[in-house]
């Protein structure tokens, strides 16, 4: 009897919003703003209390991604891959990138850029109550939260469930509220 393929996660992580203060640093190494380090506490606490724990973090190196990573406070002990080949990367890249993870990780994040996030979560995802938010905007701070089912190397455009779609303006607002 063939087995079911097993269900995967993948979360899709927009570095926050970074810092355009010191315009003499290479675009790789601006920091995050004061904005974004707030947006990365939101989310931290969304990550917690959401219950997310992934095995394998990819991570774009540059600072503002490196940054939002670390304020995550990921629990467990996820293996955590800086890639210089993330940084700025189009969605076929990172595609290409998740095909090579290894069937024992089911749940993964991947921590990156615009366009290539946003482009990545819109190829991957074909249906979920959120798929209308998304397609209207990727802001910065933003997570997706990708339902998969089958293996890694198996996947293609439109195979995949957003299950969840937060951004820091949401997370804020509902923080606000009370």
């Amino acid at each position: 009897m063939a087995s079911k393929p097993a269900a995967r996660r993948l979360y899709l992580l927009r570095h926050a919003k970074s810092s355009w203060d010191d315009p003499a640093l290479a675009d790789h190494d601006r920091p995050l703003a004061a904005r974004g380090r707030r947006a990365g506490e939101l989310l931290a606490e969304h990550v917690r209390t959401a219950g997310i724990a992934p095995q394998l973090v990819l991570c774009s190196t540059s600072a503002r991604t490196r940054e939002t990573l670390a304020l995550l406070r990921l629990g467990g002990e996820p293996v955590v891959l800086f890639e210089r080949g993330l940084y700025a990367a189009p969605a076929r890249v990172l595609l290409e990138r998740l095909r090579a993870i290894g069937d024992d990780v089911d749940a993964a994040l991947l921590v990156g850029h615009s366009s290539g996030i946003e482009d990545l979560a819109l190829l991957l995802a074909s249906r979920g109550a959120s798929l209308g938010h998304l397609r209207e905007k990727f802001p910065t701070g933003a997570l997706a939260s990708i339902e998969l089912g089958g293996e890694w190397r198996r996947l293609r455009p439109r195979c995949a469930t957003l299950a969840d779609f937060v951004t820091p303006r949401a997370l804020g607002d509902a923080a606000r509220t009370p």
